[in-house]
């Protein structure tokens, strides 16, 4: 099948395929800042050996137990071997939306509130929208701002929202299984040609924080230990 590069990402390369769909290439190159992983950085910070490989299979593993619960991906099929991912077409709201599920008051939610909540405790599967603007720093927006610049209907939020909970939980509840505790998660979502929502990206270790007995895991450890 043919295939065209269309956009270079930071962490992985979007090909359109002949048949209508498009293709993720996983890279091994991870967020972070001087060397160091972090989900909430907006840019390049680390280059993992392996980590495109083990996003993409806990991608899998998970957009499929999605799917198998009626929640709405662009997940088609994936290719171990050569690291891709193929999916349905769909459209971005905006220039690019970041939605983080929140079950502790940790990174740059503390450092926001930390008048008002003390770090670490918890939250109740707590919704934040972020535009995606590296220039700046990916700045948050309200249900009311996505709808009143045209980025969303007030029903598509509403349906972001409660597909994000939703996802959340099946990944803290697997994670928890394996005495791991989930806490954030980042997502990204789209929209089809009829408006529907869907998860589109990758549900991955390198876009969540997990603890480990009280200890961050780092993305490569949690993978190996999620498919221990």
């Amino acid at each position: 099948m043919e295939k065209t590069l269309v956009y270079t990402g930071k962490t992985k390369d979007v090909f359109a395929l002949s048949n209508g769909n498009y293709l993720l290439k996983f890279k091994d190159d991870c967020t972070g800042k001087d060397g160091v992983f972090d989900p909430g950085e907006n840019s390049v910070g680390l280059t993992i050996d392996g980590v495109g490989d083990v996003n993409l299979r806990m991608s899998i593993y998970f957009f499929e137990k999605c799917n198998a619960e009626g929640i709405l991906t662009h997940y088609v099929s994936a290719d171990l071997e050569n690291t891709t991912m193929e999916v349905l077409p769909g459209k971005v709201f905006g220039k690019g939306l970041e939605v983080i599920c929140r079950h502790k008051a940790v990174g740059s939610f503390y450092r926001r509130y930390s008048d008002y909540i003390e770090e670490g405790a918890d939250l109740p599967a707590y919704v934040e929208t972020t535009f995606k603007n590296d220039e700046k720093g990916d700045p948050l927006v309200t249900k009311d701002g996505l709808v009143d610049l045209g980025v969303m209907t007030s029903k598509q939020y509403d349906d972001i929202k409660e597909m994000t909970q939703k996802i959340t939980k099946i990944v803290a509840d697997d994670l928890k299984e394996k005495g791991l505790i989930l806490y954030d998660i980042k997502f990204e979502f789209g929209y089809d040609k009829d408006g529907n929502v869907m998860l589109i990206d990758e549900i991955a270790s390198g876009n969540m924080r997990v603890y480990k007995d009280g200890k961050y895991v780092d993305p490569m450890t949690l993978s190996k230990l999620f498919f221990a």
